[in-house]
Order: structure tokens, then C-alpha cells, then sequence
């Protein structure tokens, strides 16, 4: 046989053989060394033919990689990315599509989808065009339900109200969610339905659903601090609250002649539980570990004093304060591993029933009574859903930690509440979960290899003990690990900051937090009627002490911390990668390593603001070499700082100097300091370029002729420098319209521009709904301060 294999084989052969290799031993040369030298052409039709061959099998490979994944189920984890994807769009489009332009394009792209239901490669696009529609049609659903009209201008007004909830900040300020019933003095034609103020105190016997009455100051929310930072009007457009300001007296406790509404009875009654629930973890645990408790416990963090939030952030441990995925697996973990052991010591009983099961309904029970005593945030809500998904999947015998369930929590959150995706908090959870489930669908396809060709090793108690723990250390860094890496780019983009100890600081303090924290907040709460919960709560906030010195430990011995501001293709190509890591399944994961790669070329390209500006043309930022960070306000706001040393990566703020008299003059202005007189700051970029800030419009006038940048602080003069200026100018009223602004100088500005200024503002015209309050406003309208 092997023999007439042998034969046949070279008898083919033969077929493409020339006569001329016959001749010569039966051997033809592939390539005539002489004619190549004179004629190029075979090696080309070689190369091409090479070219062809590589590109047919590369092909090949991708198709069959494709069909692996697709019989894998990832055309549905594709789902909850479409349609994020659309709703993420939708928030950043410039301006607001039309709802029945949404409608026709989804109805015909459904028409299509449906048409060509036989042509698999028509119809995948068509139905991934139509997911991603879908997610900007929900998005804009969301938009039409909230309606939310917010205060446009600051007033001075008498409200009555009910409260809806009140909290406790760390600074001993309260802060109150009030419904607004009534105005006086003067009375509002279009008042607020829901506003957030500030009190210096309130009265002690305050509860939710009573009846206040004072003198507040209501503001309309504002917007970013610097363009792409947090835009606190998007917040409480979705948020509902119309307005946020501070009580100038009281407030006061009164008597509502207006009943309360029946379907708020459950709500307020959830609120004073909440509250009462606070005051008696306070009372068992005191100081700020008493804080963190109630924060982890029921919602509240506002009484976090700053320091140790800073110290959280910057070791890598703010997650634990976030009711999140973290919290709701361990109370899940808890409970389950309490009905189970219980169950244990009746062995006639867990014989004869699904124990499992039983323990999984328990955690379910238990999560949702979290859910609901925490507040219910948006983090929470996702965390439940996943988790509640999880659950269902164990009580019907399903596997549990699948990237199905994740991906179905994330088309439940998607749908119910499309403007979380652009919010740190979706994104951050998500990319972890997932990263999380795909690390450990991998490890365990590797574990089970590994088992059919080695099983475990058998030894003495005291060796399968020391297995077991260093499995768990290994286990516990490589969850640090893997999470951390897949948050990271996020943390980047929405906090600019990275934390490059988190993973050995969430090594020795997880564990406190796992084995001692959230079981003696789960045994508190379970012993809290029967009046026990004080042995369980003094352990918690010991577990908690040992975290806060850990964070600060680490957070003192961090080495950086803001990175400054990445570009969104930066961020888009990670995420991409982020994407194809844990949907596929087989080799196409190789893809993500192009798509790293090329979000590692945009990160290196990119650009930071020269100049920042606030909305309210008050204060600007001036970056200079060496990380510094120069402003023109020796008083400056913490929140807006905070953010502007962290964008700009300045690790020093250089305050300005005063001239003793007179005005400053262009040829005295520093580099990276602002020389201020009266009503009028300079300051010189390290390009040259001079910067002036002007509190009056002749201030403004007097610096027209030298600076390359002029800031005015007044809305009732749009051209201060005339029709033409020669610097590029920013009013007060401009700043009202668009937000705040960063300024780019350009190192060769073209002879037509009008300076070597580029501008590019935080919000765009004409206004989203969540921005259209903002035409209300005294300076948008030209006006001067109201006095």
C-alpha cells in the first residue's frame, strides 16, 4: 500500500513536471536564476500569488474563528454593547434628533432586517444597525420622560415643602431633598417640583414627609467645571431636581394642609427607616468609621470626611464605599453560606431537599431588603440586577457566572436607564464584572485541562490547608488584578487619576473586608430587632479602623496620582480591545493587541489645555512647564481646582501676586503667574502668549492691543476690542451660552485667524434638553448681577 501511495503520488507529480525536467534527472528549478536577473516577473507573479495564498487563509481562519464564537453565543453579548453604544451617541451628539426621524429609521431598519432574514451576511449588519437605532431611540424615550425644567436664573424665595430625604455631610452641614408645595415673597409662576438645598441645622425631631418652611437661595445647576468634566445638569435633569441652593433661614417644621400622595406612604416610610438605621449604627460606631459604616450600610456617604475619601482614592479602595457588585456578592455570599452551614447540622433535612437552592432564594430575599435600605442607587440597582439574574440562574439549575447573565443585566439597565452608560459608575462595574467572568471561564478551562491530565495532588491536612490558602492569594490577586486593569482606563478618563499601588493595597485590606466587614454588617442587621446588633456593629467598625489605616499607609506612600486628560479615541480604542477580550472566546482575541496598540499612539499624541476657564468667567487656569497650575483668584473653589490639577497634571497651584498700584503692565507679566491689579490679571503662557483677565470692560480695552487671550468678566459688553480684535476674546456672556472653555495656543497660527487662540467649549448650541435652562440666565441674556 505504502509502496503504490508512493508511486501515485509522484505520478501526479508528474502532470507539472516540464519535458525539460525530465530530460535533467527528473529535477525542474522553481526559478531560472538567469531569466530572473533579466526579466523580474516571475518573482513578482510569486509574490502575488504568496500575497494571495496568505490572504485566503488568513480568511479562512477569521471565518471559522467567527463561527466558533458565533456558536458560542457572542452575538448576544453583543446586544447590551450595541445598544450602550447607541445611547452613548445619542448623549453626544450636538444637537437633538427628532423623535419621529428616530421612529422611521428603526421602523425601516426593522422592514429590512426582516426582508433579508435569509441572507445571513446582509441581515447581521442590518440587525447590528438596528440595536445601536434602538439605543439611541431609548435614550431619547428617557429624555422625553424626565422633561425635567430646571431653575434658569438664581432667585431669593419663601418655600413650603415636604421632605423627601435629608443626610448629614461631613463639613456638619444637612443636606435636604425637598418637594416644593408653595412659594411667597415672591411667589414663582413656574416653581421647582424638586430642589436640593443645604442647612446650617434642622430641627430634631425632622423626619421625612414632614412639612418645612424657610428662606432659601435657588440656583440652577451648573454646568462642567472644564469641557468633558462632570456636568452636574445632566445629573439632575435625570435626577429630577430642578434646582439645588442653601436655606438662608431655618428651616422650619410645619404643618402640611396638602396630604401627602398615597404612593409616597412606601417611599417616606423606607426614608425614616434608612434614617433611623444611620443614627443607631452612629451610635454603636463613632468618628469616621462610623460614617463608613452607614455609608456601606444604608447609602449615606456625605458625612465621609474628605481626607479619608482622599485617602480611598488614591490607595485604590474608594470602590468599598460604592454599594456595588462588591457588597451585594458578599451579603449573597453570607447568607448562603449561613443557610447552608445551618442546614448541615440536620442532615435527615438537607438530604431531602435542595439546600442550594433554598440558600439561593435567602440571598435574593436578603439582597433585595439591601437594595432597598441603601437607597437604591443607580449602582445598586445594577449590582441587584446582575446579581438577581445570577441567583435565578442557580434556583433553576443553570450555571450561575456566565457572560450571558452579565449581558443580561446590562440590557436590562441599558433599557430601563440609558443616560448611565456615559457615567463612570456603569462603565467601571461593568468592564470589571465582565473582565471577571472571562478571567475565570478561563482559568477554569484551564483547571479542567489540567485536571484530565494531572489530578490534584493528595497530601496531609496541613499541606491541603497551605494549598487552599495560597489558591485563595493567588485567586485574590489575579481578581485585583484583572478588575483593576479593566477599570483603569476609565478611572483615567473620568478622574484622570490612577492608583498604581490598588493592587496590594486591595490584597491586605479585601480580605479584612471580606472575612470580617460585610459578614458583621450582614449579622447586624439580621440581629438588629432583637436588639444583638451592638456586638456585630463594634466589629465592624474595628474592620473598618484596620481599612482606613491601610488606605492611608498606602496612600501616603503612593507615587502618582493625576495623569491628566487622555483623548476619546484613546479611550474608544481600549475599550475596543477591552471588548474583544471578553467576548470572544478563541483566537480572534489576538485582535485586541492592534487595538491597544493603536489607543497607546493616541494616548501619546495627545494634548492638554494651555488655558481653563468656569462658566461663570471667575476664575482661570494658566499650565506652565514643571506642573504648575497658575490662577488669578487667591481664594479659588476646592471642587474646581481639585479638578483642574488633576486634568492638567499640576501637581503645584501658583496663587497671584498684587500690584500696589495701578494697573499691571505686558511687559512685567511672568511665565505661569498672574500679576493682578484692580480689575485687571495678567499672565504669560510659555508660548509667549499673554493672558488677561478683566473684571470691567475698560480693563478689558486696556489690554486689547497686547494680549493674545482676553477673559471678561461682564455680560453686557460682547466686543469690548472691537469688530476686529486682534486677541481672541471670551465674555462673561459667551461663557453663559456655551460653558466653560480650554484654550489651546497654536505654535504656528495661520495669518487669516484672529490670534493664535483655539477655543473649545463644554457645551454646544443649540442647547440639549438638560442644558436649555441655561437661556434663563441674567448674563445669558446680556444682563448684568441682579443687585
Amino acid at each position: 500500500m505504502g509502496g503504490e501511495s508512493a508511486e501515485t503520488a509522484q505520478g501526479e507529480r508528474a502532470h507539472f513536471r516540464p519535458a525539460e525536467a525530465e530530460s535533467s534527472g527528473g529535477t525542474f528549478p522553481l526559478v531560472d536564476e538567469r531569466r530572473t536577473e533579466l526579466d523580474p516577473r516571475p518573482r513578482i507573479a510569486s509574490i502575488k500569488q504568496s500575497l494571495i495564498q496568505i490572504k485566503q487563509l488568513l480568511a479562512f481562519y477569521l471565518s471559522r474563528e467567527f463561527s466558533r464564537d458565533a456558536a458560542r453565543g457572542a452575538g448576544f453579548l453583543c446586544l447590551p454593547v450595541l445598544l450602550a453604544g447607541g445611547a452613548a451617541v445619542y448623549f453626544a451628539l450636538p444637537r437633538e434628533p427628532g423623535t419621529g426621524t428616530l421612529v422611521l429609521t428603526i421602523a425601516f431598519l426593522t422592514l429590512l432586517t426582516w426582508q433579508s432574514r435569509r441572507k445571513l451576511l446582509l441581515s447581521t449588519p442590518l440587525a447590528a444597525v438596528l440595536v445601536f437605532t434602538v439605543g439611541l431611540g431609548a435614550a431619547k424615550l428617557e429624555t422625553l420622560r424626565a422633561s425635567t425644567p430646571m431653575v434658569g436664573s438664581d432667585v431669593t424665595t419663601r418655600i413650603t415643602g415636604r421632605l423627601v430625604q435629608q443626610e448629614r455631610r461631613a463639613d456638619g452641614r444637612i443636606r435636604l431633598t425637598i418637594d416644593i408645595l408653595e412659594t411667597e415673597r415672591p411667589h414663582l409662576s413656574y416653581p421647582p417640583d424638586r430642589v436640593r438645598l443645604t442647612a446650617r441645622d434642622v430641627p430634631a425631631d425632622l423626619r421625612p414627609g414632614d412639612g418645612v418652611y424657610g428662606l432659601v437661595r435657588l440656583m440652577s445647576p451648573s454646568g462642567p467645571v472644564r469641557p468633558g468634566a462632570y456636568d452636574f445638569s445632566f445629573t439632575s435633569y435625570f435626577a429630577g431636581r430642578n434646582a439645588v441652593g442653601f436655606f438662608m433661614s431655618g428651616p422650619e417644621r410645619v404643618t402640611l394642609d396638602t396630604p401627602a400622595p398615597l404612593l409616597s406612604y412606601p417611599a417616606r416610610w423606607l426614608e425614616r427607616m434608612r434614617g433611623a438605621l444611620a443614627e443607631r449604627i452612629r451610635s454603636q460606631i463613632g468618628g469616621p468609621e462610623g460614617e463608613i459604616a452607614v455609608a456601606v450600610i444604608t447609602g449615606f456617604r456625605a458625612g465621609i470626611p474628605e481626607e479619608i475619601n482622599e485617602w480611598l482614592r488614591r490607595a485604590g479602595l474608594a470602590h468599598i464605599l460604592a454599594i456595588s457588585g462588591l457588597h451585594m456578592a458578599l451579603v449573597a455570599a453570607t447568607v448562603m453560606v449561613m443557610v447552608r452551614a445551618v442546614s448541615a447540622l440536620f442532615p435527615g433535612f438537607s438530604s431531602r431537599v435542595p439546600v442550594k437552592k433554598y440558600a439561593a432564594a435567602a440571598a435574593l430575599v436578603m439582597c433585595t431588603l439591601y437594595l432597598c435600605i441603601s437607597g437604591a442607587a443607580v449602582a445598586a440597582q445594577r449590582s441587584y440586577v446582575m446579581l438577581a439574574v445570577m441567583l435565578a440562574a442557580l434556583i433553576c439549575d443553570r450555571a450561575a457566572i456566565t457572560m450571558r447573565n452579565v449581558a443580561i443585566a446590562a440590557l436590562v439597565i441599558v433599557a430601563w436607564s440609558p443616560h448611565v452608560v456615559v457615567g463612570p459608575s456603569f462603565q467601571m462595574s461593568f468592564a470589571a464584572t465582565a473582565a471577571l467572568v472571562a478571567g475565570y471561564a478561563a482559568w477554569n478551562h484551564w483547571r479542567q485541562q489540567r485536571a484530565t491530565r494531572r489530578p490534584p495532588p493528595e497530601g496531609s491536612l496541613p499541606w491541603r490547608l497551605a494549598r487552599y490558602g495560597l489558591i485563595f492569594l493567588v485567586g485574590l490577586s489575579a481578581t485585583s488584578l484583572i478588575a483593576g486593569t479593566a477599570t483603569a482606563i476609565y478611572g483615567v478618563w473620568h478622574f484622570q487619576r490612577v492608583t498604581p499601588l490598588a493592587l496590594p493595597a486591595n490584597l491586605t485590606a479585601m480580605p479584612v473586608v471580606s472575612v470580617f466587614a460585610m459578614p458583621a454588617a450582614v449579622l447586624a442587621i439580621l440581629s438588629m430587632p432583637f436588639g444583638l446588633d451592638g456586638i456585630f456593629l463594634k466589629a465592624m467598625g474595628q474592620a473598618i479602623a484596620a481599612v482606613v489605616a491601610i488606605a492611608e499607609w498606602f496612600s501616603t506612600h503612593s507615587p502618582v496620582d493625576a495623569v491628566g486628560l487622555i483623548p476619546l479615541t484613546a479611550m474608544l480604542f481600549f475599550t475596543g480591545a477591552l471588548l474583544v477580550l471578553v467576548v470572544s472566546t478563541t483566537w480572534l482575541r489576538l485582535l485586541a493587541l492592534p487595538l491597544a496598540a493603536a489607543g497607546v499612539v493616541f494616548l501619546a499624541m495627545r494634548q492638554l489645555p494651555h488655558v481653563v476657564i468656569t462658566e461663570d468667567a471667575t476664575l482661570v487656569g494658566l499650565s506652565g512647564e514643571g506642573a504648575l497650575l497658575a490662577v488669578n483668584r487667591t481664594r479659588p473653589n476646592g471642587f474646581t481646582m481639585d479638578d483642574w490639577t488633576r486634568a492638567l497634571a499640576a501637581g503645584t497651584v501658583v496663587k497671584p501676586t498684587n500690584v500696589e498700584t495701578g494697573a499691571p503692565q505686558p511687559q512685567n507679566a511672568e511665565k505661569t503667574r498672574f500679576h493682578c491689579g484692580e480689575d485687571l490679571c495678567l499672565a504669560r503662557h510659555e508660548s509667549d502668549a499673554l493672558i488677561a483677565h478683566a473684571a470691567t470692560p475698560k480693563a478689558a480695552r486696556a489690554a486689547c492691543a497686547g494680549a493674545d487671550l482676553v477673559v471678561l468678566d461682564d455680560a453686557v459688553t460682547s466686543d469690548p476690542c472691537g469688530p476686529a480684535p486682534a486677541a481672541t476674546v471670551v465674555t462673561k456672556r459667551d461663557l453663559a451660552h456655551y460653558g466653560s472653555a480650554a484654550i489651546f495656543f497654536e505654535e504656528n497660527p495661520s495669518a487669516e485667524g484672529s490670534g493664535k487662540a483655539r477655543i473649545t467649549f463644554a457645551i454646544t448650541k443649540p442647547w440639549r434638553p438638560w442644558h436649555a435652562h441655561r437661556a434663563w440666565s441674567r448674563a445669558a441674556r446680556g444682563l448684568p448681577p441682579h443687585r
